[in-house]
């Protein structure tokens, strides 16, 4: 029951960017270069300083490494097949993989919205497979996974409510849309549990995998995005939050 409770706080921090879209509409790039740039680091941080070192406690060097890549190349999959969307320079949104869906090609804002929907819910999948993963080895080190996640569903909360509500949908449907894309990380998270319970050695590997996946989202969507929103902010978030993460973990 932690474990899921865990998952299902990270994955309800999306309905935080709707809620905040809904009452005080987008935020600035300085607010948001900050906050991408610190959840990024708070990320880096549990990877570097704590998931892979307790990872190779647990296991092999091999499981590691292999676990590491195989967290890279599910989040690179993802990305290339799924439909996402993140915030450009200009604070508006820009959609990846549009094509993959080539039935909303010219769709309505609204639909557009649901497009997004639906890539980022499944885009959660894997972050509930890293709470799962963090849980196997300790409780705090579930929890912090779990913080990092939630800083970074924070933003994708914006991304999905923005178009839903341009394209008139009303509030509540809105942040409950928003809501229900990010417990998709409540079912990464029992997919994890169910498959990681098995030895020390595959709890390693899904040690290495929660980071791999981590560093990717990092890399590929936290740090760009923030940079191209104010690269000095974005730079001092991340900073922050690497220090502040070296120190907790």
């Amino acid at each position: 029951m932690e474990s899921l409770l865990y998952s299902f706080l990270a994955g309800s921090s999306t309905a935080i960017g709707a809620i905040v879209l809904l009452f005080f509409g987008p935020p600035g790039k300085k607010t948001m270069a900050s906050l991408l740039g610190f959840a990024g680091g708070i990320m880096l941080a549990l990877s570097v300083f704590e998931l892979m070192p307790e990872a190779l406690e647990l296991g092999s060097m091999a499981a590691v490494l292999g676990g590491f890549l195989l967290g890279c190349g599910m989040m690179f999959g993802v990305d290339r097949v799924l439909p996402h969307a993140h915030m450009s320079e200009s604070e508006n949104l820009e959609i990846e993989n549009p094509e993959n869906f080539p039935e909303n090609k010219n769709a309505s804002v609204l639909r557009t919205g649901y497009l997004i929907f639906f890539g980022i819910a499944l885009h959660n999948v894997p972050e509930g497979l890293a709470i799962g993963a963090g849980l196997e080895a300790s409780p705090e080190l579930g929890l912090f996974i779990a913080i990092a996640i939630g800083l970074h569903n924070i933003p994708e909360g914006l991304a999905v409510a923005g178009p839903l509500r341009a394209g008139g949908m009303a509030g509540g449907k809105v942040v409950l849309f928003t809501l229900s894309a990010g417990l998709m990380t409540v079912v990464g998270t029992s997919i994890g549990l169910l498959l990681f319970n098995i030895s020390p050695l595959l709890i390693a590997g899904s040690l290495a995998f929660a980071a791999g996946a981590m560093v990717y989202i990092v890399n590929d969507e936290l740090i760009p995005q923030a940079n191209g929103m104010h690269s000095h902010l974005a730079n001092a978030g991340l900073i922050v939050g690497m220090l502040l993460g070296f120190v907790i973990f």
